[in-house]
């Protein structure tokens, strides 16, 4: 049982990669799924400056609870001109 998580701009760089796939039991609320993650990344999707997509719709962090099949996507401010 498997959820992805997806991290685009910086994020990936902080990752060291633009997609993980964590072993879930069962759904997971953010603070769950931040401390199987590298203590950085943790960190860096924690900012309030990330906005987060489950399956495809922005949710807030508060409202993430993702398990299974479920795909989790982390968005980093956009710049540029």
């Amino acid at each position: 049982m498997a959820l992805t998580l997806l991290f685009l701009g910086k994020l990936e760089d902080v990752a060291g990669t633009a997609e993980l796939s964590l072993d879930v039991a069962e759904k997971m609320a953010l603070p769950a799924i931040a401390e199987r993650l590298d203590p950085d990344l943790a960190v860096a999707i924690a900012s309030p400056d990330i906005r987060i997509a489950q399956n495809g719709s922005l949710v807030a962090a508060s409202d993430v609870l993702a398990g299974d099949g479920d795909e989790l996507a982390f968005l980093p401010p956009v710049s540029g001109g």
